[in-house]
């Protein structure tokens, strides 16, 4: 075994013997005799264990050269700028590629941006050395050596339409359609050149998965024109990272539009009675109760708001906290709703509760029909809660029936009590205002009462009834 072939063998990096051979050649050459070629072997093995990266996850900004395989996904178009001072403009153009860690946008300038448009295509693998930058859409890489590299084989996605699964970090010019599960509200923010930006934020959802997606300035616009369960195209989106998540951008270059296809998303969720503290879940089930919307002084002096539902699916209930924008969510009992990225906290009288901050997604599957004696403000009669699906002591849903009229009437007038009896009423407290309902895994009744209880307390009304509702003289 040679010199060469030894120190070879000891490097730690992704290239050919022949290739390693070449570049110690050059570097004799370069040196003009002043190193043999153990030592200018020696000095390329080196140079390529500095740079040498074990994916393109691992590429940062603040390191000096990179090189690495990946294959193209994506070539942009030569755009020409004025350089000041010097009469011939300058020329750039934008390359995509990916490799299984990730994707990264690579800028060629000048003679190799028309070469790069002339010879490069998508699905073409490249060995790559340049250097990292911070870029409009995430790290990017000014190329300073680019070659055809034919015997590596790469699996990326190079399709013209991205699914959710598919988003790497870096991603750039991504088209992906996807079906709206929730919109927010357009925030206007000052940069540090004094002018003012605004963004805003949509959730999107298709087979494989969801992601939010970030509207800045002109952009921004469009979460209040779309509503929730459109389908829309996102045209030139890139994907950055927030707090171990993935987000789709879209900046003034990028659109996004209603469009005429059939996605849905089919949310993944966790049993209620599976869920343990400080974990952050997907839910699913129907609203039994919802509470009207509270507001509170922060620390800093401004106002939030909040607002509990109850959820129950056939394994069980939990309290959930909309917090923000998320208690404005228009959402009453009988709903059927799937809440994602909330997180289970401990709650009122050690009982768990989820939590529904700015991440959270909630998205009404199936809304209930509402009932001429429903409230608005958030209570609800005893009618709503005939929505809860079969199992686990729930109720079936009065869409699930076939005698629609005779599901959706009020228990009370079909078949409760009449005007003037006297009764006791023993239940679970699932809607705590007024009026109170209780709930004894059968039948639910109205409560008029002057007494404060919480959620999920099991409670006894006793007094006579009016109007289906017990005017409860006690209440313990």
């Amino acid at each position: 075994m040679s010199d060469i072939e030894g120190i070879y063998e000891d490097l730690e990096a992704d290239v050919s013997l022949e290739k390693f051979r070449e570049a110690v050649e050059a570097k004799v050459e370069q040196m003009g005799g002043l190193a043999d070629e153990e030592t200018a072997a020696m000095l390329v093995a080196h140079e390529v264990g500095e740079s040498e990266v074990g994916g393109i996850a691992d590429i940062e900004p603040g390191m000096e050269e990179v090189k690495f395989v990946a294959k193209v996904t994506n070539v942009g178009e030569v755009k020409t700028f004025e350089r000041e001072g010097e009469d011939d403009d300058g020329r750039v153009v934008n390359v995509d590629v990916a490799d299984e860690t990730g994707a990264v946008r690579i800028t060629f300038w000048d003679e190799r941006a028309v070469a790069a448009v002339e010879e490069l295509e998508a699905g073409q693998v490249l060995r790559i050395k340049g250097r990292p930058k911070d870029g409009y859409s995430g790290v990017e890489v000014n190329v300073d050596e680019a070659q055809p590299d034919d015997d590596t084989e790469i699996e990326v996605n190079v399709s013209d339409t991205h699914t959710v699964e598919a988003l790497t970090i870096g991603l750039s010019d991504v088209t992906l359609v996807g079906e709206v599960l929730e919109t927010g509200s357009i925030r206007t923010f000052d940069r540090d050149d004094g002018s003012e930006g605004k963004v805003s934020n949509l959730t999107l959802g298709d087979e494989t998965g969801r992601v939010r997606v970030t509207l800045w300035d002109e952009q921004a616009d469009l979460a209040t024109e779309i509503d929730d369960s459109e389908v829309v195209e996102v045209v030139d989106g890139y994907v950055k990272e927030r707090d171990g998540n993935l987000e789709l951008h879209v900046g003034n270059q990028g659109t996004v539009e209603v469009v005429d296809e059939d996605v849905q998303y089919v949310p993944d969720s966790t049993p209620i009675e599976d869920v343990e503290i400080d974990q952050t879940v997907d839910l699913k089930g129907v609203v039994r109760s919802a509470d009207p919307v509270r507001t509170f002084d922060r620390d800093d002096g401004s106002e939030g708001q909040v607002r509990n539902i109850r959820v129950q699916d056939a394994t069980g209930d939990l309290r959930v906290a909309l917090w923000g924008e998320k208690a404005d969510i228009d959402i009453g009992p009988g709903d059927e709703v799937a809440l994602a990225d909330v997180e289970i906290q401990d709650g009122w009288q050690d009982d768990l509760e989820a939590s529904a901050g700015w991440r959270s997604t909630i998205t009404v599957l199936n809304a209930a029909e509402t009932d001429a004696g429903s409230d608005s403000e958030g209570g609800s009669d005893s009618s709503s809660l005939s929505s809860f699906a079969d199992g686990g002591g729930s109720k079936s849903s009065a869409s699930d029936s076939d005698d629609t009229s005779e599901t959706s009437a009020d228990p009370a007038e079909s078949s409760g009590p009449a005007d003037g009896e006297e009764i006791e009423f023993t239940g679970v407290v699932v809607q705590a205002g007024e009026p109170i309902i209780l709930d004894d895994g059968e039948t639910t009744m109205r409560v008029d009462s002057g007494t404060d209880v919480g959620l999920g307390e099991e409670v006894t009304a006793r007094g006579p009834v009016d109007d289906g509702v017990i005017d409860a003289e006690e209440l313990f």
